[in-house]
């Protein structure tokens, strides 16, 4: 019984719906821009993602039509009794897009790595996940506020450590992102909803959102 619970919340557990960090959605920003912006993400997975909640932070360097961005999340899923802390980070290139152009398209790659844990309830493997996206934005021409819908489909990929013996220890899925940037001179907030089907058939989601500010030059 206790190696079937174990392996219960390994299942549930191992592979949550995000690329760089867990329990938070795949963030994008195809218009990008120039500096430095801050974020503070708060994000709740869904049952089948692992649950909970997690917090995190990012950092984006924007250099014209190319941006990267390094940050962490901690995430207190509903099996676990300890957060599980995941460093990832991501490069963009935006492709189309700037102040004449009504659209805005970028190529996204990312990777994070989390810390393993040991909890009263179960054991969570560490992870190394790793993603590839396109994003498509479509900035709305409203004055003094920048508003940008975006959708962000990409294909990512999961190993997972010390999994129990004959489990799989990877898998590759498709998923995509749905979510907005708004913005009002420096200060923003940022929303997205995450949705990743695993092998085991059920669909993980996310739904986080943000306060930013950018420090540009």
């Amino acid at each position: 019984m206790k190696r079937a619970t174990l392996t219960l919340g390994l299942a549930l557990l191992a592979p949550p719906a995000a690329a760089q960090w867990l329990g938070e959605p795949t963030w994008n920003n195809p218009t990008a821009g120039s500096g430095f912006t801050i974020y503070g993400d708060y994000s709740r997975p869904n049952t089948d993602a692992g649950g909970g909640n997690a917090i995190g932070g990012r950092i984006m360097l924007g250099a014209g039509t190319f941006t990267l961005t390094g940050g962490v999340s901690s995430w207190k899923a509903d099996l676990a009794s300890e957060r599980i802390t995941t460093f990832g980070g991501a490069a963009a290139f935006r492709l189309i897009g700037g102040s004449l152009i009504p659209v805005a398209v970028n190529l996204q790659f990312g990777g994070g790595h989390s810390l393993e844990i040991t909890s009263s309830t179960t054991t969570v493997p560490v992870q190394t996940t790793a993603h590839a996206a396109v994003g498509l934005s479509v900035p709305l021409p409203i004055p003094v506020v920048r508003v940008e819908p975006y959708i962000s489909p990409g294909v990512r990929y999961h190993h997972y450590a010390s999994v129990a013996p004959g489990a799989p220890d990877h898998e590759t899925n498709f998923g995509w992102v749905i979510g907005g940037n708004l913005g009002f001179g420096p200060i923003g907030v940022h929303l997205a909803y995450d949705s990743e089907k695993f092998d085991d058939g059920k669909t993980h989601g996310v739904f986080g959102v943000g306060a930013n500010i950018g420090l540009r030059p």
